[in-house]
């Protein structure tokens, strides 16, 4: 059993999260803070001092995750953790990753104001390099932590100056040696990043799980010929090639069910001359599912295409898949406590699911997981115009506040007294 109806400091979050849109602010209003630069310092320092001033314990992991610790009466149960990270893109907004990270923040130092006590510990956790701006794999930090890449080679990954991800962790000061730990639940809030809560005018989003993704880099060989001499008949152009194929990749995200989603993001066409039949065309194809068997046949259908397109334009197409997440899928119960939570503190709520990858993801792989979203302005984030409505902001933490209860226990003297 937990209190119900609490709420956080709506003010002081959003004081949270404006000062710390300080740390690297831009001129249109967003924010900076590449991974591992010494922006990026700034934030975890600031972050580290608030956790520090709420009375959390501060410990961080070889590639830099830093989790922030409120002990519970049971030591010995696995904590109920939360959290999102700090690092941005390069033109970035206020409130992606930040917003989870604050949120969590904001949970335990309500926690010390309403004198709650839980059973089982809380910790925030602010995970290293979710963006993937300057080094590659996203959510690089989660990854390690959950077992889905080795400790080694992230350490080892360049930026385009050949800085090493080990390097920039000593540079900054946060190349820990905390080890792995149980995760009794896992919670992440976060803008939604798309325009569905906004456009259904919902508040919460329980987020049900996060779709699988498919990148593919796509390489067209064609002949690349005179535009004028050539007939029609006899050119192998590349470039009919490919929009055929752009096509079909749009057929096959308007036709399957699940969620399903496709886009061809990046398109370069050689030798792009205005008087040459092109001879070449490389492209990408990212393809999205709520289900692993629908995400199968969306690129066997894709396949099936590209051998028509093959002989229909005498051309040679190859997709080379570059990578894949299978889709995930959130707890049961933790969906359930955000429904409850949302329901309990009267606002509107609807199942979602998550057509972008977040840390959840990856803690969706060792632990129990559930994600909470609130809307953002006209769905915009990787943005500097990324924008969200502070009562929508102080509602998604109401949730989040009222589900962690629930799963972490409240002790029974501190819930009468609440």
């Amino acid at each position: 059993m937990s209190p119900v109806n609490l709420h956080i400091d709506a003010q002081r979050l959003w004081q949270s999260l404006m000062d710390l849109a300080q740390i690297g602010a831009t001129p249109k209003g967003g924010v900076k803070r590449i991974t591992l630069t010494d922006l990026d310092r700034q934030g975890r320092d600031q972050f580290v001092a608030w956790a520090k001033g709420a009375g959390m314990h501060i410990r961080t992991d070889a590639i830099g995750n830093i989790f922030a610790r409120r002990e519970g009466l049971d030591p010995q149960r696995a904590p109920v953790m939360t959290g999102s990270h700090l690092d941005t893109q390069p033109s970035g907004g206020k409130f992606d990753g930040a917003y989870g990270v604050m949120a969590g923040l904001e949970v335990v130092r309500r926690l010390n104001d309403l004198g709650l006590q839980t059973e089982a510990p809380i910790e925030v956790v602010a995970w290293t390099n979710e963006e993937g701006s300057r080094f590659v794999p996203t959510m690089m930090g989660s990854g390690v932590f959950s077992g889905v890449y080795q400790l080694e080679p992230m350490l080892q990954q360049k930026d385009i100056d050949g800085i090493s991800v080990g390097e920039a962790l000593q540079a900054i000061g946060y190349g820990g040696q905390a080890t792995t730990i149980a995760v009794g639940a896992y919670f992440e809030a976060h803008i939604e990043q798309g325009p569905v809560l906004e456009n259904t005018k919902t508040t919460i989003g329980a987020v049900t799980g996060a779709l699988g993704q498919r990148w593919f880099d796509v390489e067209i060989i064609g002949q690349d010929s005179h535009a004028g001499p050539t007939p029609m008949e006899l050119r192998k152009d590349a470039l009919l090639a490919a929009s055929r194929l752009v096509v079909e990749v749009n057929r096959v995200a308007c036709t399957f069910p699940d969620n399903a989603r496709a886009t061809v993001g990046h398109l370069r066409v050689t030798p792009n001359s205005r008087n040459v039949v092109p001879g070449r065309v490389d492209m990408t194809i990212d393809v999205r599912n709520a289900r692993d068997e629908t995400l199968s046949n969306m690129v066997e259908s894709l396949r099936d295409a590209v051998r028509e397109i093959e002989q229909a334009c005498r051309v040679q197409i190859s997709m080379n898949e570059v990578l894949y997440f299978p889709p995930s899928h959130f707890a049961p119960h933790l969906i359930d406590a955000v429904r409850g939570a949302a329901k309990q503190l009267g606002l509107s709520c609807r199942d979602i699911v998550s057509g972008a990858a977040h840390d959840a993801v990856y803690l969706a792989r060792v632990a129990p997981t559930a994600m909470i979203f609130v809307p953002c302005e006209g769905g915009l984030s990787h943005n500097e115009l990324e924008n969200a409505r502070p009562d929508e902001i102080a509602a998604g933490a109401s949730v989040l506040l009222n589900a962690m209860l629930a799963a972490a226990g409240v002790h029974a003297t501190a819930q009468a007294a609440a």
